[in-house]
């Protein structure tokens, strides 16, 4: 996947980590807003004003869900990251965001559009 075709547009704004996220787990623009619309869970996210949605991604040898981590801006959604996260993840828990991912939270946070 080349992460120069994925734009921003009237719905969505990418950062770049959330781009970097999609070419290392492989995993489809359409799919992250898929997972956004449609829920197999919704829930707060760990860092302030986000909100974080999990797909099932499954196949025949292996669990996986996929999570997306956003904000909304406006009537905007900033996609911050996504990932694979291996097996099921417990319900109710703090779901794992990785120490990159916090970064890139810090840095967006504050900027407005």
């Amino acid at each position: 996947m080349n992460r120069k075709n994925i734009k921003d547009n009237h719905w969505y704004l990418w950062t770049t980590h959330s781009k970097y996220k999609l070419a290392q787990y492989s995993i489809s623009p359409n799919n992250v807003k898929r997972a956004i619309r449609y829920p197999d869970r919704k829930q707060e996210g760990v860092a302030e004003d986000t909100i974080a949605v999990m797909k099932r991604k499954d196949t025949k040898s292996a669990k996986r869900e996929l999570w997306v981590m956003y904000q909304n801006v406006g009537e905007k959604k900033r996609i911050i990251s996504s990932w694979i996260y291996p097996g099921e993840s417990p319900k109710g828990d703090e779901i794992f965001i990785p120490d990159d991912v916090w970064d890139e939270i810090k840095k967006f946070s504050n900027k407005t559009i």
